[in-house]
């Protein structure tokens, strides 16, 4: 009776089974290429054709890039030692890697001066990017627009001191007065900085500060690919702001404020871009006193601040568009007036739901400072087709000079989007 009921009770494992493997073809690389490559026919048939075609590619390109020759002084050096093989000739990069930088009159011995204020952008642009970081790196984010001058242009310490001033005094004085009216805030401002600008340049003589002068470079003398990149970020800077003054000026109840955006806005959109760089370089000098002389970075900069500022009013006047109309009556119920309703709760909502189009307009924006070479701008692609193409030692080389020319834009776009992707991510608090 007892065997009887020793052999009927039921078992009860004491250890667990030891963990197994996966089937191979349940996990792992043939997992993905099976659910991403080879998931339907059809998607089989294109991932062979996509494949065939990079191989063409590769096949083509590789040899030429392995083959590559750096250290010649001359394409026809290039073609000797290559001797009718397939072979790049990197040697232009190598020759002229200053002159694809920094321009071809920007002095040798002052190239830390731009590599520096590089490195410091991205110190700067942190805290307005990264907004996890302390907000206390906002003081040098604000003051890097006036060290970059200096380190670039140089010349006496007194100008970046008395534009720091002005700002400040416009500051001031529109904190002052924005409480009682926004308009006398914002006019008062800009006429306090007017004034502290204009003192200021009365006082700028050689003689004020010859002990902390440091050798000024014109801005004709900026070249390179340094000038498509401060044309970029001082005019992408510059039209944010702008194009929220124009969104918001669109949707203003007043009649004058409301057409004078809406006529800005159309008329930029209706003209290309290369028409407004022709009349910042023939027209826009006559438009200022006639004793006054506007240098010609400051009138393009004016240009494309300009017509990246009208596509950008149009991006945040569709976000505000898309926001509900609870939005508006949420902040009047809470006894907000326009300035604080604008600030706290529509724009924030309304940027970001324009990042991607703000995005494009700052990529597209970047990508069209390459049309300054029309004007006698000697940027990347301007010494590219214009000193380098143009000497006997490099007469031919083309694909490894725009090659090279794309491959920065690419890594600057690119890092542009990626951006842009992880921002939406981060402020992506809606559910969906």
């Amino acid at each position: 009776m007892s065997d009887t009921n020793q052999h009927s009770a039921s078992f009860v494992r004491t250890e667990s089974i030891p963990e197994r493997e996966p089937p191979y073809a349940a996990s792992g690389p043939v997992k993905w290429a099976r659910d991403n490559l080879f998931a339907t026919p059809a998607n089989g048939v294109l991932t062979i054709v996509a494949a065939y075609v990079i191989y063409l590619i590769l096949a083509a390109t590789l040899p030429w890039i392995l083959n590559g020759i750096w250290s010649t002084s001359s394409l026809a050096e290039c073609r000797e030692i290559l001797d009718g093989t397939t072979g790049a000739c990197f040697s232009v990069l190598s020759e002229r890697w200053n002159q694809l930088l920094f321009g071809f009159q920007y002095p040798e011995e002052l190239y830390w001066r731009p590599s520096l204020a590089f490195l410091l952008l991205f110190v700067a642009a942190a805290p307005v990017l990264f907004f996890d970081l302390p907000r206390k790196l906002l003081i040098f984010t604000a003051l890097y627009p006036f060290i970059a001058y200096y380190l670039i242009w140089g010349g006496t310490i007194l100008t970046p001191i008395v534009a720091i001033l002005g700002c400040v005094a416009g500051g001031y004085v529109y904190q002052r007065f924005v409480a009682g009216s926004f308009a006398a805030g914002f006019f008062g401002g800009i006429v306090a900085a007017l004034v502290v600008w204009n003192l200021g340049g009365l006082l700028i003589t050689e003689e004020a500060n010859e002990a902390a002068v440091m050798t000024a470079v014109p801005s004709r003398d900026l070249g390179g690919f340094m000038l498509n990149m401060m044309l970029g970020v001082t005019c992408v800077s510059l039209s944010i702001p702008l194009g929220i003054a124009l969104a918001l000026g669109r949707q203003s109840s007043m009649p004058l404020i409301k057409w004078i955006c809406v006529v800005f806005i159309e008329f930029i959109r209706g003209v290309p871009l290369i028409t407004l760089l022709f009349v910042a370089s023939v027209m826009l000098a006559y438009f200022f006193p006639p004793e006054s002389s506007v240098d010609l970075f400051l009138r393009v900069v004016i240009m494309i601040t300009m017509f990246s500022a009208a596509y950008i009013a149009e991006v945040i006047r569709g976000g505000l568009a898309a926001l509900p109309k609870g939005q508006y009556e949420a902040a009047d119920s809470l006894g907000l007036d326009y300035a604080q309703a604008m600030r706290l709760i529509i724009l924030p909502q309304a940027l970001k739901i324009s990042i991607p189009g703000i995005v494009n307009v700052a990529v597209g924006l970047f990508k069209d400072t390459t049309l300054v070479s029309v004007i006698s701008m000697f940027d990347l692609v301007g010494m590219i087709r214009g000193p380098i193409l143009a000497s006997t030692e490099w007469n031919g080389v083309y694909w490894e000079l725009l090659g090279f020319a794309a491959l920065l834009f690419f890594v600057v776009c690119y890092g542009i989007s990626q951006y842009s992707q992880w921002l939406e991510r981060r402020l992506a608090t809606d559910h969906r």
